[in-house]
């Protein structure tokens, strides 16, 4: 690997973070990227560890560094978020930051050491002018980074409609011990591109748990924070209209969103280039009640992602803006227009469909890989062994099978299909990671 410099140094560098949990594709503007944040010796290192986590003593034995310099290097890497470590069962994980959630947010949470304002300009290009977007979502990928949060309050109240406790901002933060909030990094980027900013606070990303807020705040990516602070802010977004998206994942959510229309680059990928699947949805729907609805056009208005048109309606309250229709296929079910409605006629309901959520982060990874047709990857992780070399293309090939991939995530298989990869992972150094 020592005598790759310059682009085709890059371009390794490139391969192995498409192969991490969202897919990147080159381009001149992740080439840009790639120079801008990792020094060459950097990307050498990237290259040569293993996708998933790992201990340093494997990551030594693969890479061949010497301990010092190595202990060096990853120290430099996990202190500007391109590396991420974890404090698991008493020891260091290490694992390469794919490019969300990783490189973009972590860079763009610094406060400094980097030009944000150059950054800024090529995460733009590359996530909304080139084909970022559409190797993520554009094929209907369901197992999305984050799901919307209903506001609390904004469900129909029957007695038959039980909102579960990891739809519930409140009782997430409530059954966590450890917080952080740091800058939200879609509007850090915004403004470094000049566009007027929104009302919403810069400073309001947040994270829970002890792995997350251990790693973010030990890096200096954020500050710690209160239970109290925490719920604060759940209370501030519900008044600005924002759109909580979590992690998703129905146990021990990482983090919250507080997002809105105008910044937020994954509801950018609903409303502007037409990616609705770029978060999941809420367990609930937004609907108008047809008797109590004024007509006024707010629901509409606030809507953060466009998915409340208005029709024509003879019905005089209806003849100047037009009465509210839902556009199911947008609708996240967050709650925003239920928040802001004055007349109280726009409401969350319960959906026809059930919608899935992995159980916790080893699942979603696990899912994701899958779906993104890099799971082959996280199976046979050593980039330099032969085998695992082998093992990658043969089982890639199997697995990216359109009716194997179909099956796998289906309802019928997907339950039997985890607990035999949790039980590979048990038997093998993974086993810390099945917890998370």
């Amino acid at each position: 690997m020592g005598h790759l410099v310059g682009k085709a140094l890059y371009r390794q560098l490139g391969r192995k973070l498409d192969g991490l949990a969202a897919r990147a594709p080159w381009t001149e503007s992740f080439h840009a990227i790639l120079k801008e944040l990792y020094a060459e010796e950097d990307a050498e290192l990237i290259v040569r560890m293993p996708y998933g986590l790992a201990p340093i003593e494997r990551i030594e034995k693969l890479t061949k560094l010497p301990r010092p310099r190595l202990e060096k290097q990853l120290a430099s890497l996990t202190a500007r978020g391109l590396v991420m470590d974890l404090f698991i069962d008493g020891r260091y994980y290490y694992t390469p930051s794919p490019m969300v959630v990783g490189i973009f947010e972590f860079t763009m949470m610094r406060t400094g050491g980097v030009d944000h304002k150059k950054l800024a300009g090529l995460f733009y290009r590359y996530m909304h002018e080139e084909g970022f977007m559409a190797a993520n979502w554009g094929s209907g990928q369901q197992i999305a980074v984050a799901r919307a949060l209903p506001h609390e309050g904004t469900v129909v109240p029957d007695e038959h409609v039980e909102v579960m406790d990891y739809e519930k901002a409140t009782a997430i933060i409530e059954s966590s011990e450890r917080f952080a909030m740091g800058l939200c990094a879609c509007r850090h980027e915004k403004r470094h591109l000049g566009q007027a900013p929104c009302a919403a606070p810069l400073d309001n990303c947040s994270s829970l748990g002890p792995l997350a807020v251990d790693f973010l705040v030990r890096n200096q990516l954020a500050r710690e924070v209160s239970k109290t602070e925490m719920l604060e802010n759940v209370a501030r977004s519900r008044e600005l209209g924002l759109v909580i998206n979590a992690d998703n994942v129905r146990r021990n959510v990482t983090f919250f969103c507080h997002c809105c229309g105008c910044c937020c680059s994954m509801l950018l990928g609903i409303s502007r280039h037409g990616y609705t699947n770029a978060v999941v949805t809420s367990a609930y729907i937004a609907g108008s009640d047809r008797d109590t609805c004024k007509g006024c056009g707010t629901c509409t208005r606030q809507c953060p992602i466009g998915a409340i048109v208005r029709v024509p309606d003879e019905d005089p309250r209806f003849r100047k803006h037009g009465r509210p229709q839902i556009d199911e296929s947008r609708c996240l079910g967050c709650g925003v227009c239920a928040v802001k409605c004055r007349s109280g006629a726009m409401k969350l309901h319960p959906r026809p469909q059930r919608i899935f959520y992995p159980d916790g982060l080893f699942e979603k990874s696990i899912l994701q890989a899958l779906e993104q047709g890099t799971l082959q990857n996280q199976l046979f992780d050593d980039p330099g062994r032969l085998t695992h070399k082998f093992l990658r293309g043969f089982v890639g090939a199997v697995l990216n099978l359109s009716p194997v991939k179909h099956a796998l995530l289906s309802d019928a298989l997907r339950s039997r299909f985890l607990h035999a990869i949790k039980g590979g992972a048990a038997r093998t150094r993974n086993k810390a990671a099945i917890d998370l």
